[in-house]
């Protein structure tokens, strides 16, 4: 065989095995209801549900709160860590993980707050621009 195509070879195996990989660490953004369904790590956006319980139990280190997806599909959710920065102020979160007997468990919870920098409609209007 010639060298060539063996070295061709290689790169062809290396190519499928990275696009093989790159295809199941791919996280899709679903609502609570296709999460149930979807037996992989997904990812969530919506809004803290502040008017149901929401607790940290530093004995399994896992934060709990409820969440309300941009759908009004409600679920608890259990993150493995403590409470995000920024949680209460949050204007939106996304969770990322799994549904685990119908409840959410999240590796990772991301926090949108609302930015200072940001100027209303009537700001800008009265500031001469």
């Amino acid at each position: 065989m010639n060298k060539s195509l063996i070295g061709a070879i290689i790169i062809i195996v290396f190519l499928a095995i990275g696009f093989f990989s790159f295809m199941d660490s791919k996280i899709e953004y679903v609502n609570f209801a296709d999460a149930r369904d979807i037996h992989k790590k997904v990812e969530v956006k919506g809004q803290w549900v502040k008017d149901k319980e929401s607790n940290f139990d530093s004995g399994t280190n896992t934060f709990t709160f409820w969440m309300k997806d941009d759908y009004n599909n409600e679920m608890k959710v259990i993150l493995d860590g403590g409470k995000p920065n920024n949680f209460e102020v949050a204007d939106a979160i996304v969770v990322k993980g799994k549904v685990k007997d119908g409840t959410f468990m999240a590796s990772e919870v991301l926090t949108k707050c609302p930015s200072k920098y940001e100027a209303t409609g009537e700001e800008i209007k009265n500031s001469g621009y």
